[in-house]
């Protein structure tokens, strides 16, 4: 990193600035420390100790381990970078009352997440996931005369995709190369339709949704997206239909969905986010035949750490260059 001298920024130089790296899973100061050796740095992977080192520290890489009561304890602290995409967990008032620039790490997860969307569509069009459970109770299974019971194929079939940002775009690029319709759907289609073959608005969805043969939803939880998938968009659905979500579990009705996947009103669901996290352990949803279950796994990635301490030296660079504008910026 270079060296930025005299400070123009409200954060402190590489000489005196303190960097806390707070996740319970990531593995993130020693791979900071060999980009930019010098500066401070320090790890927690509890919230009891970010808690006790949070008055001294001036800027903070962290995701569900922030509680907005740390706040009137972060006395220094001039700019988060979340690791996760969405930033629901913070006050953004409260961070603006106080000083605090707050970036999202949206785009670090886009290729996992999307790559996770296909595979959760080719684990049920294939029969990817039943093949794994016959083959630990080695089971050969025959030949199937009814096709119905066969695995599908995916070129020619429509797939409808909610909320096409950089995630959202990526599986319609994907899908595009199987030979699908890609129709997407976001709040302002004035910025583009991107690789899809049209694009609408989320007025639209329940128009579009008799058109879908695989339904994947990939937007943020917002008040507009708040289970935008309920008992009437699952009405509406084709009984061979895919659901796919890669979002978050509050944007479908989960009660709705178990009673259509149960009564085969839809084909199936890969669902790798849920209402309540973890899923339940007596939640239906586990055991049914349609249904591929993952632990909110799609982000996951070996390159995570990498990814998310990219987005943080960019915004360091900016922020000692004294500029206003950050990547994924939020407050």
């Amino acid at each position: 990193m270079t060296d930025h001298s005299p400070i123009t920024a409200l954060i402190p130089p590489m000489d005196q600035i303190k960097i806390c790296f707070a996740h319970g899973a990531y593995d993130m100061k020693p791979i900071f420390a060999r980009q930019a050796p010098g500066i401070e740095t320090l790890q927690v992977s509890t919230y009891d100790d970010l808690l006790k080192v949070i008055p001294d520290v001036d800027v903070l890489v962290t995701s569900m381990m922030w509680k907005n009561d740390l706040l009137p304890h972060a006395k220094r602290l001039k700019y988060l970078q979340s690791v996760s995409s969405g930033t629901n967990q913070y006050d953004k008032a409260g961070f603006a009352a106080q000083g605090i620039r707050l970036a999202s790490g949206q785009g670090v997860n886009m290729n996992a997440v999307s790559e996770h969307a296909i595979g959760l569509m080719l684990s049920l069009t294939r029969r990817l996931a039943t093949a794994r459970d016959n083959q630990h109770k080695a089971f050969w299974r025959p030949e199937q005369r009814d096709p119905m019971l066969r695995e599908d194929e995916l070129p020619g079939k429509t797939m409808v995709i909610v909320g096409t940002g950089g995630i959202g775009d990526r599986i319609a690029k994907i899908a595009k190369a199987f030979d699908m319709k890609v129709i997407g759907v976001r709040r302002d289609p004035a910025k583009g339709r991107g690789h899809a073959d049209e694009v609408h608005a989320f007025t639209d969805l329940k128009s579009l949704l008799p058109q879908a043969d695989v339904l994947v939803l990939s937007c943020p939880l917002t008040e507009e997206t708040a289970n935008i998938i309920d008992a009437e968009a699952l009405a509406l659905l084709k009984s061979t239909a895919l659901l796919i979500n890669v979002a978050r579990g509050g944007c479908v009705d989960e009660a709705a969905l178990t009673k259509a996947l149960a009564e085969g009103k839809i084909a199936g669901a890969g669902l790798d986010v849920f209402a309540a996290e973890p899923l339940a352990a007596e939640s239906a949803l586990w055991k049914m035949e349609n249904v591929v279950v993952t632990p909110h796994t799609a982000g996951e990635t070996r390159r995570y750490e990498l990814n998310v301490l990219s987005l943080l030296e960019q915004n360091l660079e900016r922020l000692w260059d004294g500029r206003s504008d950050l990547v994924n910026q939020i407050v």
